[in-house]
Protein backbone atom coordinates (compact mmCIF):
# COMPACT_ATOMS: atom_id res chain seq x y z
CA UNK A 1 0.00 0.00 0.00
CA UNK A 2 1.40 3.42 -1.09
CA UNK A 3 2.47 5.31 1.96
CA UNK A 4 0.37 8.81 2.91
CA UNK A 5 2.33 11.72 2.73
CA UNK A 6 2.26 15.57 3.65
CA UNK A 7 3.15 17.53 1.06
CA UNK A 8 3.54 21.20 0.08
CA UNK A 9 2.93 22.52 -3.39
CA UNK A 10 4.82 25.38 -4.28
CA UNK A 11 2.98 27.23 -6.85
CA UNK A 12 -0.21 28.06 -7.85
CA UNK A 13 -0.23 27.66 -11.66
CA UNK A 14 -0.87 25.15 -14.04
CA UNK A 15 1.97 22.93 -12.98
CA UNK A 16 1.57 23.70 -9.24
CA UNK A 17 -2.42 22.79 -9.16
CA UNK A 18 -2.22 19.73 -11.41
CA UNK A 19 0.41 18.31 -9.20
CA UNK A 20 -2.08 19.44 -6.14
CA UNK A 21 -5.00 17.65 -7.15
CA UNK A 22 -3.03 14.98 -8.38
CA UNK A 23 -1.46 13.99 -5.48
CA UNK A 24 -4.83 14.68 -3.57
CA UNK A 25 -6.61 12.54 -5.54
CA UNK A 26 -4.29 9.74 -4.79
CA UNK A 27 -4.62 9.81 -0.76
CA UNK A 28 -1.96 12.49 0.44
CA UNK A 29 -2.58 15.35 2.52
CA UNK A 30 -1.86 18.35 0.34
CA UNK A 31 -1.57 22.53 0.59
CA UNK A 32 -0.49 24.86 -2.14
CA UNK A 33 1.31 28.25 -1.45
CA UNK A 34 1.61 30.89 -3.32
CA UNK A 35 2.53 34.55 -2.98
CA UNK A 36 -0.17 35.84 -5.09
CA UNK A 37 -3.76 36.28 -3.87
CA UNK A 38 -5.52 33.49 -5.77
CA UNK A 39 -4.36 30.96 -8.16
CA UNK A 40 -3.28 31.21 -11.58
CA UNK A 41 -2.22 34.82 -11.46
CA UNK A 42 1.18 34.17 -12.63
CA UNK A 43 2.59 32.87 -15.65
CA UNK A 44 -0.29 30.71 -15.87
CA UNK A 45 -3.16 34.05 -16.18
CA UNK A 46 -2.89 34.16 -19.68
CA UNK A 47 -0.65 32.27 -21.60
CA UNK A 48 -1.39 31.08 -25.20
CA UNK A 49 -4.11 28.66 -24.36
CA UNK A 50 -3.32 26.05 -26.41
CA UNK A 51 -2.58 22.86 -25.27
CA UNK A 52 0.18 21.73 -28.02
CA UNK A 53 0.46 17.83 -27.45
CA UNK A 54 1.59 17.29 -31.10
CA UNK A 55 3.97 20.58 -31.47
CA UNK A 56 7.04 19.62 -29.06
CA UNK A 57 9.64 20.95 -31.02
CA UNK A 58 12.73 21.41 -28.80
CA UNK A 59 13.54 25.43 -29.15
CA UNK A 60 17.52 24.41 -29.26
CA UNK A 61 17.70 23.00 -33.05
CA UNK A 62 20.32 23.69 -36.15
CA UNK A 63 17.68 26.22 -37.55
CA UNK A 64 17.13 28.01 -34.29
CA UNK A 65 21.09 27.70 -34.27
CA UNK A 66 21.86 29.38 -37.37
CA UNK A 67 19.29 32.37 -36.12
CA UNK A 68 21.38 33.53 -33.78
CA UNK A 69 23.55 36.15 -35.19
CA UNK A 70 20.11 37.70 -36.65
CA UNK A 71 18.55 37.21 -33.28
CA UNK A 72 21.39 38.90 -31.29
CA UNK A 73 21.31 41.78 -33.75
CA UNK A 74 17.74 42.51 -32.79
CA UNK A 75 16.99 41.58 -36.53
CA UNK A 76 14.59 39.11 -35.25
CA UNK A 77 11.64 40.75 -33.95
CA UNK A 78 9.96 37.80 -32.20
CA UNK A 79 13.12 36.30 -30.69
CA UNK A 80 15.48 38.23 -28.41
CA UNK A 81 18.27 37.01 -26.36
CA UNK A 82 19.16 39.74 -23.41
CA UNK A 83 22.90 39.11 -22.74
CA UNK A 84 24.46 40.01 -19.54
CA UNK A 85 27.55 39.16 -17.08
CA UNK A 86 25.94 36.21 -15.36
CA UNK A 87 27.60 32.96 -15.28
CA UNK A 88 23.89 30.92 -14.64
CA UNK A 89 23.26 32.55 -17.94
CA UNK A 90 26.54 32.06 -19.69
CA UNK A 91 26.30 28.23 -18.43
CA UNK A 92 22.38 27.97 -19.85
CA UNK A 93 23.58 29.40 -23.03
CA UNK A 94 26.28 26.75 -23.53
CA UNK A 95 23.99 24.49 -22.74
CA UNK A 96 21.58 25.63 -25.32
CA UNK A 97 24.18 25.51 -27.82
CA UNK A 98 24.82 21.86 -27.31
CA UNK A 99 21.21 21.09 -27.41
CA UNK A 100 21.58 22.63 -30.88
CA UNK A 101 22.38 19.36 -32.88
CA UNK A 102 20.13 17.37 -35.04
CA UNK A 103 20.05 14.32 -32.63
CA UNK A 104 19.79 16.38 -29.43
CA UNK A 105 16.88 18.41 -31.07
CA UNK A 106 15.37 15.30 -32.38
CA UNK A 107 15.46 13.44 -28.60
CA UNK A 108 14.63 16.48 -26.86
CA UNK A 109 11.21 16.81 -28.80
CA UNK A 110 10.53 13.33 -28.46
CA UNK A 111 10.82 13.17 -25.01
CA UNK A 112 8.60 16.10 -25.03
CA UNK A 113 6.00 14.12 -27.03
CA UNK A 114 5.81 11.76 -24.39
CA UNK A 115 5.30 13.78 -21.75
CA UNK A 116 2.61 15.68 -23.84
CA UNK A 117 1.00 12.12 -24.97
CA UNK A 118 0.89 11.25 -21.11
CA UNK A 119 -0.43 14.69 -20.40
CA UNK A 120 -2.99 14.47 -22.78
CA UNK A 121 -4.67 11.49 -20.78
CA UNK A 122 -3.79 12.74 -17.40
CA UNK A 123 -5.57 16.22 -18.04
CA UNK A 124 -8.73 14.76 -19.68
CA UNK A 125 -8.79 12.20 -16.53
CA UNK A 126 -8.39 15.37 -13.86
CA UNK A 127 -11.27 17.47 -16.10
CA UNK A 128 -13.61 14.19 -16.18
CA UNK A 129 -13.18 13.53 -12.39
CA UNK A 130 -13.51 16.67 -10.89
CA UNK A 131 -15.88 18.51 -13.18
CA UNK A 132 -13.40 21.14 -13.96
CA UNK A 133 -14.56 23.99 -15.71
CA UNK A 134 -12.18 25.77 -18.12
CA UNK A 135 -13.37 26.40 -21.38
CA UNK A 136 -11.78 23.19 -22.55
CA UNK A 137 -11.99 22.19 -26.60
CA UNK A 138 -10.72 20.45 -29.12
CA UNK A 139 -10.83 22.59 -32.40
CA UNK A 140 -7.83 21.04 -33.57
CA UNK A 141 -4.79 23.54 -34.79
CA UNK A 142 -3.20 24.76 -38.31
CA UNK A 143 0.28 25.96 -38.56
CA UNK A 144 1.05 28.17 -41.59
CA UNK A 145 4.08 28.51 -43.95
CA UNK A 146 5.20 31.56 -45.58
CA UNK A 147 7.86 29.99 -47.66
CA UNK A 148 9.02 26.45 -49.35
CA UNK A 149 12.03 26.29 -46.50
CA UNK A 150 9.82 26.07 -43.37
CA UNK A 151 7.01 24.33 -44.89
CA UNK A 152 10.14 21.28 -46.33
CA UNK A 153 10.88 21.25 -42.61
CA UNK A 154 7.50 20.80 -41.34
CA UNK A 155 7.64 18.10 -43.67
CA UNK A 156 10.26 16.37 -42.05
CA UNK A 157 8.86 16.67 -38.49
CA UNK A 158 5.20 14.82 -39.96
CA UNK A 159 7.58 11.67 -40.65
CA UNK A 160 9.69 11.99 -37.79
CA UNK A 161 6.60 12.12 -35.37
CA UNK A 162 4.42 10.02 -37.42
CA UNK A 163 6.52 6.89 -36.21
CA UNK A 164 5.63 7.85 -32.94
CA UNK A 165 1.99 7.72 -33.16
CA UNK A 166 0.93 11.67 -33.80
CA UNK A 167 -1.74 12.19 -36.85
CA UNK A 168 -0.80 15.44 -38.64
CA UNK A 169 -1.95 16.04 -42.55
CA UNK A 170 0.37 18.46 -44.67
CA UNK A 171 -2.52 20.58 -46.98
CA UNK A 172 -2.06 22.84 -50.11
CA UNK A 173 -3.32 26.69 -49.55
CA UNK A 174 -6.18 25.77 -51.15
CA UNK A 175 -6.79 22.77 -48.79
CA UNK A 176 -6.20 24.65 -45.87
CA UNK A 177 -8.94 27.45 -46.84
CA UNK A 178 -11.29 24.69 -47.07
CA UNK A 179 -10.58 23.09 -43.66
CA UNK A 180 -10.43 26.67 -42.40
CA UNK A 181 -12.68 29.54 -44.59
CA UNK A 182 -11.64 32.55 -42.46
CA UNK A 183 -8.52 32.10 -43.57
CA UNK A 184 -9.22 32.98 -47.01
CA UNK A 185 -8.07 36.59 -46.49
CA UNK A 186 -4.26 35.49 -46.39
CA UNK A 187 -4.71 32.31 -48.71
CA UNK A 188 -2.37 34.02 -51.34
CA UNK A 189 0.26 34.55 -48.83
CA UNK A 190 0.16 30.74 -47.67
CA UNK A 191 2.91 28.27 -49.31
CA UNK A 192 1.53 25.25 -47.36
CA UNK A 193 -0.48 24.36 -43.78
CA UNK A 194 -0.13 21.50 -41.22
CA UNK A 195 -3.06 20.15 -39.48
CA UNK A 196 -3.31 18.23 -36.42
CA UNK A 197 -6.90 17.66 -35.97
CA UNK A 198 -6.83 16.48 -32.25
CA UNK A 199 -4.95 19.50 -30.60
CA UNK A 200 -7.23 21.35 -27.65
CA UNK A 201 -7.41 24.64 -26.21
CA UNK A 202 -8.27 25.87 -22.92
CA UNK A 203 -7.89 28.88 -20.32
CA UNK A 204 -5.44 28.04 -17.96
CA UNK A 205 -6.27 30.66 -15.43
CA UNK A 206 -9.88 29.29 -15.29
CA UNK A 207 -7.99 25.55 -15.30
CA UNK A 208 -6.16 27.19 -11.78
CA UNK A 209 -9.54 28.41 -9.97
CA UNK A 210 -11.19 25.09 -11.16
CA UNK A 211 -8.65 22.77 -9.64
CA UNK A 212 -8.29 24.99 -6.75
CA UNK A 213 -11.76 24.35 -5.49
CA UNK A 214 -11.37 20.86 -6.20
CA UNK A 215 -8.60 20.42 -4.12
CA UNK A 216 -10.55 22.30 -0.87
CA UNK A 217 -13.41 19.89 -1.79
CA UNK A 218 -11.00 16.40 -2.06
CA UNK A 219 -9.78 18.25 1.42
CA UNK A 220 -6.82 19.79 0.76
CA UNK A 221 -6.07 23.45 1.74
CA UNK A 222 -4.19 26.31 0.53
CA UNK A 223 -2.29 29.12 1.94
CA UNK A 224 -2.65 32.32 -0.71
CA UNK A 225 -1.19 35.25 -0.47
CA UNK A 226 1.67 34.19 1.06
CA UNK A 227 5.41 34.74 0.80
CA UNK A 228 8.27 32.34 1.25
CA UNK A 229 11.90 33.44 2.97
CA UNK A 230 13.44 30.59 3.35
CA UNK A 231 13.59 26.67 2.18
CA UNK A 232 15.19 24.54 4.62
CA UNK A 233 16.22 20.72 4.19
CA UNK A 234 17.88 19.19 6.69
CA UNK A 235 16.97 17.23 9.74
CA UNK A 236 13.80 14.52 8.89
CA UNK A 237 11.38 16.95 7.23
CA UNK A 238 12.04 19.81 4.91
CA UNK A 239 10.45 22.81 5.72
CA UNK A 240 9.86 26.74 4.70
CA UNK A 241 9.63 29.55 6.16
CA UNK A 242 7.15 32.03 5.32
CA UNK A 243 7.50 35.86 5.15
CA UNK A 244 5.78 36.38 8.55
CA UNK A 245 8.23 34.25 10.26
CA UNK A 246 6.15 31.11 10.20
CA UNK A 247 7.81 27.91 9.92
CA UNK A 248 6.15 25.01 7.49
CA UNK A 249 6.94 21.33 7.62
CA UNK A 250 6.07 18.41 5.45
CA UNK A 251 7.42 15.18 4.30
CA UNK A 252 7.85 16.36 0.58
CA UNK A 253 7.81 19.68 -0.49
CA UNK A 254 7.22 20.54 -4.47
CA UNK A 255 8.93 23.48 -6.15
CA UNK A 256 5.99 24.17 -9.13
CA UNK A 257 6.98 28.00 -8.81
CA UNK A 258 7.95 28.32 -12.16
CA UNK A 259 11.15 31.02 -12.20
CA UNK A 260 10.29 31.66 -8.59
CA UNK A 261 11.96 27.58 -7.97
CA UNK A 262 15.05 28.40 -9.10
CA UNK A 263 15.71 31.11 -5.96
CA UNK A 264 14.34 28.54 -3.80
CA UNK A 265 16.58 25.51 -4.88
CA UNK A 266 19.57 27.61 -4.52
CA UNK A 267 19.00 27.94 -1.13
CA UNK A 268 19.69 24.03 -0.79
CA UNK A 269 23.21 24.22 -3.09
CA UNK A 270 20.90 23.26 -6.53
CA UNK A 271 21.94 25.42 -9.45
CA UNK A 272 18.50 24.77 -11.70
CA UNK A 273 18.80 25.73 -15.19
CA UNK A 274 16.56 27.71 -16.10
CA UNK A 275 16.44 31.09 -17.24
CA UNK A 276 13.24 33.03 -17.75
CA UNK A 277 11.38 33.65 -21.17
CA UNK A 278 9.14 36.67 -21.11
CA UNK A 279 5.98 36.24 -23.73
CA UNK A 280 2.93 38.57 -24.18
CA UNK A 281 -0.35 38.40 -24.92
CA UNK A 282 -3.76 39.95 -25.52
CA UNK A 283 -6.71 38.78 -24.92
CA UNK A 284 -9.85 40.56 -27.32
CA UNK A 285 -13.13 39.61 -29.01
CA UNK A 286 -13.01 37.62 -32.50
CA UNK A 287 -13.09 39.37 -35.94
CA UNK A 288 -15.20 39.09 -38.60
CA UNK A 289 -12.80 36.36 -39.97
CA UNK A 290 -11.93 34.64 -36.71
CA UNK A 291 -11.06 30.91 -37.46
CA UNK A 292 -12.47 28.49 -35.26
CA UNK A 293 -9.39 26.10 -34.95
CA UNK A 294 -6.36 27.42 -33.27
CA UNK A 295 -3.77 29.01 -35.63
CA UNK A 296 0.16 29.02 -35.27
CA UNK A 297 1.72 31.58 -37.76
CA UNK A 298 5.19 30.05 -37.76
CA UNK A 299 6.59 33.33 -39.99
CA UNK A 300 4.91 35.61 -37.80
CA UNK A 301 5.89 33.71 -34.63
CA UNK A 302 2.18 34.27 -33.38
CA UNK A 303 -0.69 31.87 -32.14
CA UNK A 304 -4.45 32.40 -31.59
CA UNK A 305 -6.65 30.39 -29.96
CA UNK A 306 -10.12 30.59 -29.72
CA UNK A 307 -12.00 29.95 -25.90
CA UNK A 308 -15.42 30.46 -25.99
CA UNK A 309 -16.19 33.71 -27.36
CA UNK A 310 -13.28 35.49 -26.93
CA UNK A 311 -9.59 35.25 -29.09
CA UNK A 312 -6.52 34.53 -27.11
CA UNK A 313 -3.03 35.97 -29.69
CA UNK A 314 0.35 35.08 -27.82
CA UNK A 315 3.99 35.45 -29.04
CA UNK A 316 7.40 36.93 -28.18
CA UNK A 317 10.24 35.35 -26.74
CA UNK A 318 12.79 37.27 -24.85
CA UNK A 319 15.19 35.12 -22.89
CA UNK A 320 16.80 36.70 -19.68
CA UNK A 321 14.34 39.43 -18.71
CA UNK A 322 13.20 39.34 -15.51
CA UNK A 323 10.22 41.62 -15.22
CA UNK A 324 6.47 41.17 -16.02
CA UNK A 325 5.90 44.71 -17.10
CA UNK A 326 4.04 45.07 -20.27
CA UNK A 327 6.21 47.02 -21.95
CA UNK A 328 4.23 48.86 -24.83
CA UNK A 329 6.90 48.86 -27.58
CA UNK A 330 7.12 45.26 -27.46
CA UNK A 331 3.45 44.79 -26.76
CA UNK A 332 3.12 46.69 -30.33
CA UNK A 333 5.11 44.14 -31.91
CA UNK A 334 2.49 41.51 -31.37
CA UNK A 335 -0.26 43.60 -32.41
CA UNK A 336 1.15 44.12 -35.72
CA UNK A 337 2.46 40.52 -36.02
CA UNK A 338 -0.59 39.18 -35.36
CA UNK A 339 -2.80 41.82 -37.77
CA UNK A 340 0.25 41.00 -40.02
CA UNK A 341 -0.75 37.10 -40.00
CA UNK A 342 -4.40 37.18 -39.75
CA UNK A 343 -6.13 40.68 -40.00
CA UNK A 344 -9.49 40.11 -39.57
CA UNK A 345 -8.98 37.36 -36.84
CA UNK A 346 -10.01 39.63 -34.04
CA UNK A 347 -11.10 43.14 -33.31
CA UNK A 348 -7.34 44.55 -32.35
CA UNK A 349 -9.27 48.04 -31.37
CA UNK A 350 -10.76 46.58 -28.63
CA UNK A 351 -7.92 44.57 -26.64
CA UNK A 352 -9.40 44.01 -23.04
CA UNK A 353 -6.53 42.66 -21.44
CA UNK A 354 -2.80 42.99 -22.23
CA UNK A 355 -0.33 40.71 -20.64
CA UNK A 356 3.79 39.39 -20.38
CA UNK A 357 4.93 36.37 -17.94
CA UNK A 358 8.16 34.79 -17.88
CA UNK A 359 8.42 31.54 -19.15
CA UNK A 360 10.81 29.15 -16.99
CA UNK A 361 13.19 27.84 -20.35
CA UNK A 362 15.60 24.80 -20.22
CA UNK A 363 17.90 24.30 -22.37
CA UNK A 364 16.82 21.50 -24.04
CA UNK A 365 13.09 22.70 -23.29
CA UNK A 366 12.19 20.02 -21.27
CA UNK A 367 11.20 20.60 -17.64
CA UNK A 368 13.27 19.37 -14.54
CA UNK A 369 11.58 16.98 -12.33
CA UNK A 370 13.37 15.24 -9.79
CA UNK A 371 14.47 15.30 -6.36
CA UNK A 372 17.09 18.02 -5.97
CA UNK A 373 17.36 17.49 -1.59
CA UNK A 374 15.97 15.29 0.60
CA UNK A 375 12.57 15.34 0.62
CA UNK A 376 12.03 18.03 -2.23
CA UNK A 377 11.18 17.89 -5.81
CA UNK A 378 11.57 20.23 -8.56
CA UNK A 379 9.10 21.01 -11.23
CA UNK A 380 10.01 24.01 -13.00
CA UNK A 381 11.35 24.83 -16.35
CA UNK A 382 8.22 23.93 -18.71
CA UNK A 383 9.09 27.18 -21.01
CA UNK A 384 6.37 27.66 -23.35
CA UNK A 385 4.45 23.95 -23.09
CA UNK A 386 4.04 24.30 -19.03
CA UNK A 387 0.19 24.46 -19.73
CA UNK A 388 0.39 21.43 -22.30
CA UNK A 389 2.89 19.19 -19.81
CA UNK A 390 1.38 20.55 -16.50
CA UNK A 391 -0.97 17.24 -15.62
CA UNK A 392 1.47 15.22 -16.88
CA UNK A 393 4.53 16.16 -14.93
CA UNK A 394 2.10 16.28 -11.96
CA UNK A 395 1.65 12.31 -12.22
CA UNK A 396 5.81 11.79 -13.09
CA UNK A 397 5.76 14.11 -9.54
CA UNK A 398 3.64 11.92 -8.02
CA UNK A 399 5.29 8.83 -9.01
CA UNK A 400 8.62 10.16 -7.69
CA UNK A 401 7.08 11.14 -4.00
CA UNK A 402 5.32 7.07 -4.32
CA UNK A 403 8.74 5.80 -5.48
CA UNK A 404 7.02 4.07 -8.65
CA UNK A 405 9.25 5.58 -11.25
Amino acid sequence: MTARHEIIVVGAGVVGMATALTLAERGHRVTVIDGAAAPGLGTSFANGAQLSYAYTDALASPGTLAQIPRVLLGLDRALRFHLRLDPDLLAWGLAFLRNGSAARFRANTLAGLALAAQSRTALGGLAARHGLQFGHAMPGKIHLYRSAKSFAGARSMVALKQAHGVTQTLLGPDEAVALEPMLAPVRAAIVGALHTADEEVGDPHRFCLSAHDALLRAGGSSLLGTGIDRIIATGQRPSLVTSDGTRVSADRIVLAAGTGSVALARQLGVRLPVQPMKGYSITLPPGAAAPSASITDVANRVVFARIGNRMRIAGLAELGRRDTRVDPARLRVLIDSARAALPQAADYDQIETSWAGLRPMTPNSLPIIRTIAPGVIAATGHGALGWTYAAGSAERVADIIEERG
